[in-house]
């Protein structure tokens, strides 16, 4: 009855695929898990040990809007010693609540409405939200397995309009694990200056990838001046709880987003902050435990899922793989329900993250090595019956 208060844009907006169905696995018993996007590691000690200190100290208070300028000044010369990449930490870093926040905030700062914004699929289930809740209009560009899930220059180039703004990517990518190469990604800043768009590039997972380089997008030639860049410390520290990330870019772009932030949220949380700087300066030798771990797990996850006659690219960041369920005869959504029931495996229906993820589910390798054993010998069991 009282949803006739609500805007149009809330009560258009779909839940959570990936909330909806954990709903249902948090009622039932003797469940593996292979759909949460969280580490399965608890914060490294160091880290954790820094925030409870900076609670002892006191720092219960708020800091600036734009965060602790020691965090800003290490997260400044982390990326410009990884990536070659320059930001003043004075006006061209926020800190921020997660790159969630920092994601409405380059949304609400960039979009007026009815503002177009090209979101390749499968990606992160918030990315369409986030540009709705903003006024915009996301635009969905689906990426393919053959591909790698590379981005093709031609299907971006014809899905920009005159109502185009921006280009969201996410790569690392959640859900399918893929890392741009600089090759695809030279191809998109070219149509970016071609058609002078903006882009927000998620990078969250930088820090997580195998055998291969990730590519920073603003440190490619002429896109520092037009790149939002978002990264964080929740996937690559295990930090998810402490709810800390941050956005960099040109100063004049920062402004935009810091007044969405000052009216929001005012400043990230200090403890979180204290925390954050304590990981950025020391905490890469508990980052590469944490990534060699992962590709242990990588590995025996995409060699069971293709030795079940579900072909899953072999995905080289972030945790997760995103096998093709078409040889069960089934689609993604009937799929993870039914090994939900049958054999107590819960995965994520590929639909949730976009129209590119029809015919595919996300599995997590963010759980225990012998968890993730089970959990292929569950899934044999239900393939030999289905595939």
């Amino acid at each position: 009855m009282n949803q006739k208060y609500l805007s149009t844009r809330v009560v258009n907006l779909k839940p959570s695929g990936i909330r909806k169905f954990f709903d249902i696995v948090a009622t039932m018993q003797d469940v593996i898990s292979l759909g949460i996007g969280e580490p399965d590691f608890d914060t490294p000690d160091p880290i954790l040990q820094a925030g409870i200190r900076s609670l002892q100290r006191g720092q219960t208070h708020y800091t600036s809007n734009s965060g602790r300028l020691e965090l800003r000044q290490a997260l400044a010369d982390h990326l410009q010693r990884q990536y070659g990449v320059s930001y003043d930490p004075a006006s061209e870093i926020i800190a921020t609540v997660g790159v969630s926040e920092a994601l409405y905030m380059a949304m609400t700062a960039l979009l007026n409405p009815g503002d177009e914004v090209i979101v390749p699929t499968p990606c992160f289930v918030a990315y369409q939200a986030e540009v709705t809740l903003a006024g915009g209009v996301p635009v969905e560009l689906p990426t393919y397995a053959e591909d790698g899930f590379q981005l093709r220059p031609d299907t971006l180039e014809a899905a920009i309009t005159p109502r185009t703004k921006a280009i969201l990517i996410g790569y690392p990518n959640n859900p399918t694990g893929a890392v741009a190469t600089r090759s695809a990604l030279l191809e998109v800043a070219r149509i970016v200056e071609k058609h002078d768009l903006v882009v927000v590039s998620d990078e969250l997972y930088d820090q997580l990838v195998y055998g291969v380089p990730h590519v920073c997008f603003p440190a490619l030639p002429g896109m520092w001046s037009r790149t939002i860049l978002l990264g964080g410390f929740s996937k690559n520290y295990a930090m998810t709880g402490w709810r800390i990330g941050f956005a960099a870019g040109p100063a004049d772009l920062i402004k935009g987003l810091l007044r969405v932030h000052q009216y929001t949220i005012m400043s990230a949380p200090t403890m979180a902050q204290d925390a954050a700087l304590e990981a950025i300066l020391h905490g890469r030798p508990h980052v590469e435990a944490m990534q060699n771990e992962y590709n242990r797990r990588r590995m025996l996850i995409v060699g069971g899922l293709n030795s079940l006659g579900l072909p899953t690219v072999e995905p080289h960041g972030a945790f997760y793989a995103f096998p093709n369920i078409r040889a069960s005869g089934m689609d993604e959504e009937t799929f993870a329900q039914r090994l939900l029931d049958e054999e107590r495996v819960a995965v994520v229906p590929g639909s949730a993250f976009g129209s590119g993820g029809e015919g595919f589910v996300r599995c997590s390798y963010a759980t225990a090595y012998e968890k993730i054993e089970e959990a292929l010998h569950r899934m044999e069991r239900f393939m030999r019956r289905y595939g």
